[in-house]
């Protein structure tokens, strides 16, 4: 195991983790069923974002929160859901890297989830 430094341990990182949500039986079909992802088109987005959020290099340019009120519109989204997304994340990062910036992205990944969560929430309303 080893500390996240840099995009290619990025995109070790997003690629490992949506190799295992794309056959997730409990969050897969929002990516393969609901929204139909161009994977070609998305992963770079995801690796910017992460790279972003984890290595401060300022990549991403987007909004993630609107993405995610309009994929709630399709198929709602449940806290399930998220705390499916946020142990598998956990799962990825715990079995290859180690360290501040590994903590740091499962820290994020909480915030994120939970802020995403009321976001949804409140738009429902």
């Amino acid at each position: 195991m080893k500390e996240i430094e840099n995009r290619k341990d990025i995109e070790f990182l997003v690629d490992e983790f949506y190799r295992h949500v794309v056959k997730d039986e409990v969050i897969g079909f929002f990516f393969t069923e609901v929204i139909e992802l161009d994977f070609r088109e998305h992963m770079p987005i995801m690796y910017d974002f992460w790279e972003s959020n984890l290595l401060g290099t300022m990549t991403y340019k987007g909004n993630p929160m609107t993405k995610h009120i309009l994929l709630n519109q399709k198929a709602s989204l449940t806290p399930e859901h998220f705390q499916r997304w946020l142990q598998l994340w956990e799962e990825i990062i715990a079995k290859h890297f180690k360290g501040t910036i590994a903590q740091d992205a499962l820290k994020r990944a909480q915030q994120i989830a939970g802020l995403m969560q009321f976001k949804i929430q409140q738009h429902s309303k």
